[in-house]
């Protein structure tokens, strides 16, 4: 296009809604926050519908417009630029371009395309063989909003017991999820699988999860009854021949609906947060310990939480920080609860450790 002519969003976008009657919708709320899903296609429509079951339905006093076009892969001719691995990932998996009012990101291994900026969202391409990818767009407009109001990101998961949550993060493959799912086996709820935005409030921190279902790999489902539902018998017997190393590492994933593995009500979007868990057990014969901390004097804990905003956060300003500093989440968590947990890996041992810790905290 010509200097006259910028190639922006809305000139992309232009000829794909001429050819794409929108005449679908869903909302989905967030606590105070409804998400208003448009599509052209009802199958993709019903099957967001059936994932965010606990969550549909209006009422939110903010509203995110988020409009899903099925179609083959865009062909957009951009200069895009490739992200690089994160780490322990071994396929590059997107590419981003911005424009003069938002940007573009490609999933390289999918084809589908995601165009946001200045309040538009749209998803287009391959969309209900990739609705884990649309989950996670309509969830990155939360998690956006929830930043901007002045939470910080951690990459953690969440539950709660009494009304009282618990942050669980770990340093990758530590098995966050693994043991937030051995926690609920105990009658917790759930907040929050891989992301959890910590805020402060006039009765202290609150912590808001996202609405999205674990994603487990089969070493976890064999070790937890709760998840048995969700792998067929052939699954059962293949993975149950394998080595633990080997279980560990599998790149296979179910998702474990919350509702439908530990019965419904279970999955709470936010609540207080009374303390905070870092994973850095390694896979060997030690015992596992479990030790209070404070995070002033241990700051090498402190990389396995704080998260990078990533390609879906939109900047005001383009020299803002992708990451807040560790001065801002400590001063965050003040004198926040910590509990380390150390030696080698015991997902039953941990489970009882960090409730605990919650009991004791949330008192």
């Amino acid at each position: 296009m010509s200097a006259h002519h910028p190639v922006t969003m809305a000139r992309l976008l232009a000829p794909i809604l001429e050819t794409a009657p929108i005449t679908h919708r869903l909302e989905v709320t967030f606590g105070d926050v409804t998400v208003l899903v448009a599509s052209n296609s009802k199958g993709l429509t019903d099957k967001l519908a059936d994932y965010y079951r606990d969550f549909v339905g209006g009422g939110g006093a903010t509203r995110i417009p988020v409009t899903a076009i099925e179609a083959g892969p865009p062909d957009f001719d951009l200069p895009f630029a490739v992200k690089g691995r994160e780490p322990g990932k071994t396929k590059l998996k997107e590419a981003y371009c911005d424009l003069p009012d938002g940007r573009v990101v490609k999933k390289l291994l999918t084809g589908l395309v995601f165009l946001f900026g200045h309040g538009d969202n749209y998803a287009v391409g391959p969309c209900i063989d990739n609705d884990n990818q649309v989950v996670n767009f309509i969830n990155n407009r939360f998690i956006e909003l929830c930043l901007k109001r002045g939470a910080l990101l951690f990459h953690a998961a969440g539950v709660a017991e009494g009304g009282k949550g618990l942050v669980i993060s770990g340093f990758s493959g530590a098995g966050k999820s693994t043991l937030a799912l051995e926690i609920m086996r105990h009658g917790t709820d759930f907040v929050s699988n891989d992301r959890v935005m910590v805020a402060k409030a006039d009765s202290g921190l609150v912590m808001t999860g996202v609405a999205k279902m674990p994603r487990v790999n089969p070493g976890t489902v064999l070790h937890n009854p709760s998840l048995h539902g969700v792998m067929s018998e052939a699954d059962r017997q293949r993975f149950s021949a394998l080595p633990q190393a080997e279980l560990w590492d599998l790149e296979h994933k179910y998702d474990a609906f919350i509702d439908t593995c530990f019965g419904p009500g279970r999955f709470k979007l936010s609540c207080p947060m009374a303390g905070l868990v870092v994973l850095r057990w390694k896979r060997d014969s030690s015992p596992m310990t479990a030790r209070r901390v404070d995070l002033r004097e241990r700051r090498d804990l402190m990389a396995a939480f704080m998260k990078d905003l990533g390609l879906f956060y939109e900047f005001e300003d383009a020299d803002e920080p992708t990451m807040a500093s560790q001065k801002a989440y400590l001063d965050l968590l003040g004198d926040l609860p910590v509990l380390e947990i150390d030696g080698g890996v015991d997902f039953h041992k941990a489970a009882e450790a960090c409730l605990a810790f919650l009991r004791e905290v949330g008192a």
